[in-house]
């Protein structure tokens, strides 16, 4: 089973729809996922609930209490991680995963905590050592803005992998709100999308 933690201290940088979009990739491609909501608001089981019947099948796990193990046969685990994460959390959590994706907006607000955020990460043995990845993820970016230009002169300075640059699109919300993602929609637009989470997926799969 490959297990991966999407997480970052600040509330609002697209944690959940990463999280989705991963699971349903997973599932999409043929593989036995569970999708974990540790947050306590629990929206991705949320979105799970509007999923059609039709759709790839998820499992969803509710870990906002406690931590489980996932059932048996599960390939692929999810775990959409809540904000302002307490330090053992945090260890609990990284310690679960074979690696962390760490989702941050193109705002300075966004930046700062994810810098804080790293700086925890590297206190983990397992993170300073390389032995466990941090894949960054550039979330709702716009092209030719200042806000996208200052975001990767961030970005560039983290220390760590910035392997996806996803693209700001109102077609996110439509799918969620469906219980769906991009992986589950046809047509050109959708497919231009997910070529964005190509690298990502590579990516988790190789590190």
């Amino acid at each position: 089973m490959r297990t991966i933690l999407v997480a970052n201290i600040k509330g609002g940088c697209g944690k959940t729809t990463i999280a989705t979009h991963l699971a349903a990739a997973y599932a999409a491609a043929g593989h036995s996922t569970a999708l974990a909501d540790v947050d306590r608001q629990r929206s991705s089981l949320g979105w799970l609930a509007r999923r059609p019947a039709a759709a790839p099948a998820l499992v969803g796990l509710d870990w906002a209490k406690d931590l489980s193990d996932a059932p048996k046969g599960i390939q692929r685990l999810v775990i959409d991680a809540p904000a302002a994460l307490k330090t053992k959390q945090i260890e609990d959590l990284v310690r679960m995963a074979d690696i962390v994706v760490l989702p941050v907006l193109p705002s300075a607000f966004d930046e700062q905590a994810t810098q804080r955020f790293l700086g925890k990460l590297e206190e983990l043995k397992s993170i300073a050592k390389h032995r466990k990845a941090v894949a960054v993820v550039g979330n709702r970016l716009r092209a030719r803005t200042k806000a996208a230009d200052r975001l990767d002169q961030f970005l560039g300075g983290v220390g760590h992998s910035v392997v996806a640059r996803l693209r700001d699109s109102q077609i996110y919300a439509d799918a969620a709100a469906s219980g769906l993602s991009l992986f589950d929609l046809t047509g050109k637009r959708a497919a231009e999308h997910c070529a964005d989470w190509d690298p990502l997926l590579s990516y988790i799969e190789t590190a």
